[in-house]
């Protein structure tokens, strides 16, 4: 029997104690060139490439560009602008963040970066956001390609009464806190994965044919819900209360391994992945099922430069602040 890809040595190719071995100034050389592959810093504010270094009297790295004349530092309208940890610790927390198969507790992260659970929870979150980046716009399948369609629901959890005869069917609606949000998952065979959140699974179907090429091959479970997909795409069914897979290839394995290994992240790491955060741990999810064959260290690498390439998060920047002045 071969080895698995994550037992192998191709899969270690960046270790958390090579990165806090580094300088601070070989901290600064990586992230400067995840930003600027040419080594050479363009301004953020006007674009010019006409830009100088001026240190901090602390010592920190800032640029001045000639043009606007304003400062600015490599994580400048990035993911990471306005840190105030060491460039460092934020390539370590991306080690430590991509090397969880399943995926990392804000907990856990806080004690390995020994800082605040706040910190760690933006930190975690601005992580996420860089991966759903490479999601954006994404469309699936086309002539002679195979998409499987899933769904999974999460959160809504209702706690059942002590006394049997106090309890009722928390299957219906009536029974339940309409806090419970499904998960559509749509996994091109071969190719890559893209999730969404809806109240229900019917409200999804527009979302699956403005991102599902048409002459698309998709393969769907025995739910009611995929009946109108029929009329845009070829559409195979497969009954699972009677089986899995058929000798035809039919089944959806690839969105039920998604689902997999979310509820496992839930489970045994985040333990509560529901409500307006639901969304990023769903595209956290695909990253990790799209890339599982990767590199740890290009893994970093890759979630560094979405993190470097996208603005600075709208959601997450002044994330506690905001809540402390709404309180």
């Amino acid at each position: 029997m071969s080895q698995h890809f994550l037992l192998s040595a191709k899969a270690r190719t960046l270790s958390l104690a090579e990165v806090m071995r580094m300088t601070d100034a070989q901290a600064e050389t990586t992230f400067r060139s995840v930003r600027w592959p040419d080594g050479k810093a363009v301004c953020p504010h006007c674009e010019c490439p006409t830009v100088y270094e001026c240190r901090r009297p602390d010592g920190a790295l800032r640029f001045r560009c000639k043009a606007c004349r304003k400062d600015f530092s490599i994580t400048s309208g990035t993911l990471f602008a306005f840190h105030k940890k060491g460039l460092r610790d934020y390539l370590a927390a991306i080690v430590i963040f991509t090397n969880e198969c399943k995926g990392k507790s804000a907990l856990a992260m806080s004690r390995d970066l020994d800082c605040q659970y706040k910190t760690a929870f933006v930190l975690g979150h601005k992580l996420r956001e860089a991966m759903a980046s490479e999601l954006k716009g994404m469309r699936l399948g086309g002539a002679g390609e195979t998409v499987e369609v899933d769904c999974g629901y999460f959160g809504g959890y209702v706690k059942p009464a002590n006394h049997k005869e106090n309890r009722r069917d928390r299957r219906l609606a009536k029974n339940q806190n309409g806090k419970r949000q499904v998960v559509v998952v749509m996994r091109e065979r071969g190719g890559r994965t893209l999730p969404s959140v809806f109240k229900s699974e019917t409200a999804a179907l527009s979302f699956i044919v403005n991102r599902v090429a048409p002459e698309t091959n998709l393969m769907a479970d025995e739910a009611t819900s995929w009946n109108d997909l029929h009329t845009r795409y070829e559409v195979s069914r497969i009954d699972h209360g009677s089986l899995y897979s058929d000798r035809s290839g039919v089944y959806t394995n690839g969105a039920e391994e998604f689902f997999s290994r979310m509820r496992r992240a839930e489970i045994g790491h985040h333990h509560h992945i529901a409500g307006q955060y639901l969304i990023r741990y769903a595209q956290e999810s695909a990253w990790r099922e799209d890339h599982r064959r990767v590199a740890n260290g290009t893994q970093v690498r890759m979630v560094a430069g979405l993190a470097m390439a996208a603005p600075t998060s709208v959601d997450w920047c002044g994330y506690w602040q905001r809540a402390q002045k709404a309180a």
